[in-house]
């Protein structure tokens, strides 16, 4: 009796030391214990222990049957960028230390490439938006709608960062860069070998119209897109301008500090545009009191992304004018990048943006107040190669501050 006594303590000790054993690694694997301060944490509420399981059966795997020497720094770093596009939002990506360092790198002295303007596309794919007059990339017949898919036979499709693909094609001048396009219109893959020059290009032109109407095309909200916005409108100011006209066709955004101004000079007082985090904290832009009293159209279309849909939400909300064209791109996202001690960084989506009705455009755009599409023959071309006399949605703002002024 005394020996099956020591025999049922002996298996409840043992179940009772397994279960212990058990809950222990079972709270480690998911987060719940942190035994060191690098232990790799999951939320033991959102992450089963199956996923857990595979991880480490998956990492075991590669480590012990690939057929060469396996770095699990790297296969860390993998799962890391893994983390980032898992959320399938084609603005938020993992970089690493030389991605980084691409990124955050200024570019020096003169721009030297091979002239386009692109836009990221709601799939991540970098978009030739317009190959400027006189660039290689105009000689070479890039057209408006060609996808980016390699460059140097490096594929960019998995590259979500529109910046870091720009600076694989920008280099020394007069050196080659091979560029391959995928064309929807014809189905098919083309590759270019594109000579690269200096670039100059000017994100401002004013003029005035005939009945004094001010025009201002801003291809891109650059760093010094505000500075140079101003002086212009004061120019036409002095001559007596009645209303105006404001082309953001074509430009796919830039610098929000710099729309917030632009758009602060038009406005009377209050909201700009707004952003929301996750947890519904809002950040205001806000406008003063001052504003511009004339008429004022905005021209849009499908490529005006970004800053343009800043400026343009805030116009019409406050109805202090109309836009005229079509429907805009539809990229209300703000982004923030974050750097790590070994020199990597990620960039995240960390709000989005409202306009002052508290609509949020993404993935939407903005419709036009007036619906204006440009002539059959010219929809697939920039509208700088639209001439000025058959440019029906021009025609139509000029028309449109025309009879406000009158």
């Amino acid at each position: 009796m005394s020996n099956k006594k020591e025999i049922l303590f002996g298996l409840i000790s043992l179940v009772l030391t397994t279960a212990t054993i058990t809950f222990v690694v079972t709270l480690y694997m998911l987060g719940g214990i942190n035994v060191s301060n690098n232990a790799v944490k999951f939320n033991d509420k959102e992450v089963s222990k199956e996923s857990i399981k595979k991880f480490n059966e998956i990492k075991s795997i590669l480590k012990n049957s690939y057929y060469e020497k396996v770095n699990e720094d790297k296969i860390l770093e993998g799962a890391i960028t893994g983390m980032a596009d898992s959320l399938n939002d084609p603005y938020t990506m993992y970089f690493t230390k030389e991605q980084m360092r691409s990124f955050t790198e200024r570019s020096e002295g003169e721009y030297v490439g091979v002239g386009i303007n692109v836009i990221m596309d709601n799939n991540g794919i970098l978009n030739v938006v317009e190959a400027f007059e006189g660039s290689p990339a105009k000689a070479a017949g890039f057209r408006q709608g060609d996808k980016i898919v390699k460059v140097d036979g490096k594929d960019v499709t998995g590259i979500k960062d529109e910046n870091m693909i720009i600076k694989m094609i920008k280099g020394k001048e007069n050196t080659t860069v091979k560029i391959s396009l995928y064309r929807p219109s014809e189905e098919k893959t083309l590759d270019f070998n594109v000579l690269r020059k200096k670039i100059k290009i000017v994100n401002l032109k004013y003029e005035m119209l005939p009945g004094n109407i001010g025009y201002i095309k801003i291809l891109m909200f650059d760093d010094d897109c505000y500075s140079y916005f101003s002086d212009y409108l004061n120019e036409l100011l002095k001559k007596k301008m009645k209303g105006l006209i404001i082309d953001v066709r074509d430009n796919p955004g830039g610098d929000y500090q710099q729309v917030v101004k632009i758009a602060d000079r038009l406005l009377p007082e209050g909201t700009i545009v707004y952003t929301e985090d996750n947890k519904k904290r809002k950040e205001i832009e806000p406008s003063d009191k001052t504003e511009l009293n004339c008429p004022i159209a905005i021209l849009v279309n499908g490529n005006s992304a970004s800053a343009s849909e800043v400026l343009s939400g805030a116009v019409k909300d406050h109805k202090k004018g109309k836009l005229v064209g079509t429907k805009t791109f539809g990229k209300g996202l703000v982004q923030q990048v974050f750097g790590f001690d070994d020199g990597s960084g990620l960039k995240v989506t960390i709000a989005r943006y409202f306009t002052p009705s508290g609509k949020c455009i993404q993935g939407i755009g903005i419709e036009p107040d007036i619906k204006v599409e440009v002539l059959e023959k010219y929809k697939d071309y920039p509208i700088s190669e639209v001439p000025r006399a058959e440019d029906t949605q021009l025609k139509k703002a000029i028309e449109y501050v025309g009879e406000q002024i009158r």
